[in-house]
């Protein structure tokens, strides 16, 4: 299999054009969202479309995703067109700020992956650093953007980095969007957590806790939970 492609077992992701390739982060987040009952979904951050496509696999709704990046929008609407859902997904260049002021549609899951470095240094592609860094979409505006998009019945899922995500729970929790789920995501038993999947909803909840280790201790030996949570989507599993 090719560097610039990557097969799951409904759908193949190219992206040569994409600054940010398919990674676990976006993997775990397509699994663990419950797509129950949502008629529409916003993906925020398309990138190759990966999330959007994961998601039109295991339900029915109408799917909008948007990227700010031109290569992105090109290598998300490819991946898109060579799908077995494309009637149902939608692919827009946009930004997430500008969408916001534009669409008067509301959502009944909205979905990212954000970009979340916020003082580390930056990659020297444009691209890659847009990709990655909070400089396009801050906090602030992610969150600005899922209070007027989300139904008021509606679900927002995110997956961030430990330190990160407090910051954003804690910014989402002021504007009344509470978190009422979260995964603890362990790359391996001997490490500490490295990522927090994350569900929000504008009714407090008592929320739903756990954790998931991706590997054993031999690397790339796969645990039984992270099988079962893609097992849907990854070759092999």
């Amino acid at each position: 299999m090719s560097s610039q492609e990557f097969v799951f077992k409904q759908f193949k992701i190219s992206q040569d054009k994409c600054a940010m390739k398919v990674g676990t982060d976006a993997v775990l987040l397509g699994s663990w969202v419950n797509t129950s009952h949502a008629k529409t979904i916003l993906d925020i951050g398309t990138g190759t479309g990966i999330i959007a496509l994961m998601l039109a696999q295991k339900s029915y709704a109408r799917i909008d995703a948007i990227d700010i990046d031109k290569n992105a929008f090109e290598q998300a609407t490819e991946n898109v067109s060579f799908c077995n859902w494309k009637e149902r997904i939608h692919v827009y260049q946009t930004s997430l700020q500008q969408y916001t002021l534009s669409c008067n549609d509301k959502y009944d899951l909205i979905v990212s992956n954000p970009p979340y470095f916020v003082d580390s240094s930056k990659a020297f592609e444009e691209s890659r650093t847009n990709a990655r860094h909070t400089d396009q979409l801050p906090f602030e505006d992610l969150l600005n953007g899922v209070l007027r998009l989300l139904n008021q019945t509606g679900k927002f899922y995110v997956i961030l980095p430990t330190k990160e995500s407090q910051v954003f729970r804690e910014m989402a929790e002021e504007q009344k969007l509470f978190l009422t789920k979260l995964t603890r995501v362990i790359t391996r038993t001997d490490k500490l957590e490295k990522r927090l999947l994350m569900k929000f909803e504008f009714t407090k909840k008592t929320i739903s806790e756990n954790s998931i280790v991706i590997e054993k201790d031999e690397r790339h030996t796969y645990t039984d939970e992270y099988k079962e949570l893609t097992k849907d989507y990854y070759l092999g599993f």
